[in-house]
């Protein structure tokens, strides 16, 4: 996996997200009444236990540690996953891992200025 080729222009050309966990890059598909988030995850180790609206994700490159409510699970390449509104979820990144993430919020994120 090369470190800038695998989103093809036609996802970095979209507004960038302004996501407040260091070593994370994502690009914005705007909806009326949801989001899609294409991610860039660095190696970053842990992001903390959070949550917010419902959110369905696949795994394009890498793999990830994601505890949804008390059930930990390793996604790898091909995996998809499903967390329900309000549950707290958190993740541990040990390698450069890309996803897309689709958010039952318009405003999951805001545009980075």
């Amino acid at each position: 996996m090369k470190e800038d080729n695998f989103y093809p222009e036609l996802i970095k050309n979209l507004p960038e997200a302004d996501i407040p966990f260091k070593g994370i890059r994502g690009w914005i598909s705007q909806a009326e009444d949801h989001q899609v988030v294409y991610m860039d995850i660095q190696p970053i180790g842990e992001v903390r236990a959070h949550n917010h609206g419902e959110q369905w994700g696949y795994v394009f490159e890498g793999d990830m540690d994601l505890t949804i409510g008390d059930v930990t699970k390793t996604y790898k390449k091909g995996d998809s996953y499903f967390i329900p509104e309000g549950v707290m979820h958190s993740a541990i990144f040990k390698k450069r891992t890309l996803v897309m993430d689709f958010f039952g919020e318009k405003e999951r994120y805001q545009v980075k200025k």
